[in-house]
């Protein structure tokens, strides 16, 4: 029997990584990490060329494929994750009428006054699991229909990035719960478009993807491909899947015992389940599907590794990560004072006030680069808080598992995170966590495998809270909180 292997892909905002996998475990040395950016815009705008992001998949293909030439074993199936709340509208011939517009997009803002006079926000929350927000397409479709006429009219179909590579390598147009989930246009307990928000878009169904009956869809690729990659020519292909459910169950959240924290270019904190979605969903969090019988619900934040990354560049902040770590640990908690409203790229969770912007309080001539970096860092703690104590109160006692390029990059925000929340937090150290969560998906509905806490969680280290700094933290949260509702009455 020869050894069998998994491609994964994981397309995100930030770049393109894949590897193979033998079973549950990734091939080290077929790594290959594409990285790039979506383009930003002085008027809010973040996207990317559709031909030019998929070309980025194909060569990430090519780059696994060159690198793994010599690892025995046939590839059996490939399994991918594409960056979630993404859209793009194609013309009848399937190219590309528009690019692809990220979730950080936000020159729909102004528009989500009119889907909120229209709709009862809190029952179409409950109902699609998202609220009204930029982010979500509602509020684009309805920017396109005002600002770009002809190319709304010229659109055939909107989708997702997700969607456009199933449709080139597969030939196929189909999308997966979990990424229709994200788009703020589905209904989370109906498994369909929701048809109120479709009637006031004025947007059939059939311009949308068809939505997969089951979880265990797959497909073969194109003739083109399978001359091109010979190795992928049997493979079975599952349909792409969020990236933010791929990296919750990669980094060990399956069930409602564990969150999972997040911190790449933004964060998240998000718990898995089985079962449905909450009657009534809080406010702050959204809730989306993994799929058929399970939900995913947390909350999600615009600033993380984008705006650690953003003051150290202008504040020009030259120390290594674990200098900088070391510096902060001999202050201490809150040893500066200040008060760091983080919103620079926006507010989603949990107030999703979409004419958020960043402010500092109480700065004075005593401060330095690093009190100001600091602030900051705590201040997306203690907007994490924020969406946790939303999650506690819906599954009381979670445990924490901590992942993300910018946590691992520092020593120090780890330790803050905790001490903020009060908890022990598990750093995941499998790598790559929506890599690995993808093709555990895959593996799981296509029957290979059973869903585990010992499959899904690799080894992890815990970080210990300490309990003087989580008390100098919860008065230091109360002075941010009252900066944040006293800024959210001005807006």
């Amino acid at each position: 029997m020869k050894k069998e292997l998994i491609l994964g892909i994981d397309i995100g905002s930030s770049g393109v990584r894949g590897a193979l996998f033998g079973a549950s475990r990734m091939l080290a040395k077929t790594l290959v990490r594409d990285e790039r950016r979506l383009t930003a815009m002085r008027d809010g705008g973040a996207e990317i060329d559709a031909d030019k992001a998929f070309r980025q998949v194909v060569a990430t293909i090519d780059a696994v494929l060159e690198r793994s030439a010599d690892t025995k074993g046939v590839i059996v199936a490939a399994a991918s994750c594409t960056f979630w709340h993404s859209l793009m509208g194609i013309d009848e011939n399937g190219k590309p009428t528009t690019p692809v517009y990220g979730w950080a997009d936000n020159r729909s803002r102004d528009l989500i006054s009119i889907l909120r006079k229209r709709f009862d926000e809190t029952e179409t929350h409950n109902r699609t699991g998202a609220r009204f927000h930029s982010s979500f397409w509602p509020a684009k479709l309805l920017w396109i229909r005002k600002t770009q006429p002809k190319i709304w009219a010229r659109t055939a179909k909107w989708i997702s990035f997700g969607d456009y590579v199933s449709l080139k390598l597969f030939g196929r147009l189909m999308t997966i719960v979990s990424i229709a989930s994200g788009t703020g246009i589905f209904n989370i307990r109906t498994f369909d478009w929701d048809s109120e928000l479709l009637k006031f878009l004025k947007i059939p169904a059939k311009r949308l993807p068809e939505i997969s009956s089951n979880d265990n869809f797959t497909s073969t690729l194109l003739e083109k491909w399978r001359e091109r990659w010979p190795r992928l020519a049997t493979a079975d292909w599952t349909l792409p899947i969020a990236d933010g459910v791929a990296n919750s169950i990669g980094s060990g959240s399956i069930d409602e015992t564990k969150a999972a924290l997040m911190i790449g270019t933004s964060g998240a904190m998000r718990v898995v389940y089985k079962g449905e979605p909450p009657k009534k969903i809080p406010s702050g969090l959204w809730c989306y599907r993994v799929d058929r019988e399970r939900v995913i619900v947390g909350g999600a934040l615009s600033d993380g590794g984008g705006l650690y990354d953003w003051l150290k560049r202008n504040l020009r902040i030259e120390m290594s990560d674990a200098a900088i770590g070391k510096e902060m640990a001999r202050r201490g908690a809150d040893a500066h004072g200040l008060t760091f409203i983080p919103f620079l790229a926006g507010e989603r969770s949990t107030g999703y006030n979409e004419n958020a912007t960043g402010s500092i309080h109480g700065l004075t001539m005593g401060h330095d680069a690093i009190d100001i970096l600091q602030a900051a860092m705590e201040s997306v703690a203690y907007r994490f808080a924020d969406i946790f104590d939303q999650l506690n109160s819906m599954f009381p006692d979670l445990e924490v598992a901590a992942s993300g390029g910018a946590l691992n990059a520092s020593p120090v925000w780890k330790q803050i995170i905790a001490d903020v929340l009060g908890r022990d937090i598990e750093l995941s150290s499998t790598p790559e966590a929506s890599l690995h969560g993808a093709v555990l998906l895959a593996l799981e509905s296509t029957g290979k495998i059973d869903l585990t806490d010992n499959i899904s969680a690799g080894k992890s280290k815990q970080i210990s809270f300490h309990p003087e700094c989580h008390s100098i933290y919860i008065r230091a949260k109360k002075r941010h909180q009252k900066y944040y509702e006293s800024y959210n009455q001005t807006q």
